[in-house]
């Protein structure tokens, strides 16, 4: 079967990132997930005091940090200047920077050279918010998940139970609402909807469901 690349777009909390990984192990393909990328930055950021509203800034720090993707036993591990930051990606305080951080345009268009870079050699699936419309527009598989606020912050809910933080349901869809805004409107590679894109509604179905019809358009794909 010829190799081919795949692009997976939806807001936050949609589940991309776990249909993702789950679609690149079926095929044998490599995961890239941009959005650890873009958390990887701001985390950075946060720790160095750099502020997350000055894009050059952001620049020089982006060139002076080694950013790496790799998969491991236990899925994909993020690794800033040699120190696994897998788990502090994720969070509170990183999820709510994130945006601020990929809004820039030079900051993108840094980011856009290394994740094409990537994907050059077929058999990727990539994950993030602009990749079919912006990143991977030539992708052979193009993909928006889509999902109610409500569904997306229950998901969040159990998610941050399951890693022992406590968290008000009504903050964390608040918080969702605000998070889809700023990525909607954002002046660079916004939030959309390719014109060639496949949308699944993901709310009430499970991620093997998702991740199922998402590998049946890529076989359909390889057939032609």
């Amino acid at each position: 079967m010829k190799k081919i690349n795949v692009a997976i777009d939806g807001p936050a909390g949609a589940g991309k990132s776990t249909v993702a990984k789950k679609v690149a192990d079926r095929f044998s393909y490599i995961y890239i997930d941009t959005g650890a990328m873009y958390r990887s930055l701001t985390l950075e950021a946060l720790k160095r005091n750099v502020d997350v509203h000055q894009e050059a800034d952001l620049v020089t720090l982006l060139d002076k940090t080694n950013l790496e993707l790799t998969a491991g036993q236990d899925g994909q591990k993020v690794y800033v200047n040699g120190t696994d930051v897998t788990q502090d990606i994720r969070d509170r305080e990183v999820t709510n920077q994130v945006s601020y951080v990929a809004q820039h345009g030079k900051v993108r268009q840094a980011m856009l050279d290394l994740q094409r870079d990537m994907a050059e050699n077929k058999g990727v699936v990539m994950d993030g918010r602009d990749i079919g419309t912006h990143v991977l527009p030539h992708a052979e598989v193009k993909v928006y998940l889509s999902a109610s606020i409500e569904e997306r912050a229950k998901r969040r809910y159990i998610e941050n139970q399951q890693n022992g933080e406590h968290l008000d349901l009504e903050k964390l869809k608040e918080e969702i609402r605000v998070r889809d805004e700023k990525d909607s409107n954002r002046e660079v590679a916004p939030l959309t909807k390719a014109d060639d894109a496949t949308e699944i509604d993901t709310t009430g179905l499970s991620i093997d469901e998702v991740a199922q019809r998402i590998s049946e358009l890529i076989t359909q794909y390889q057939k032609v």
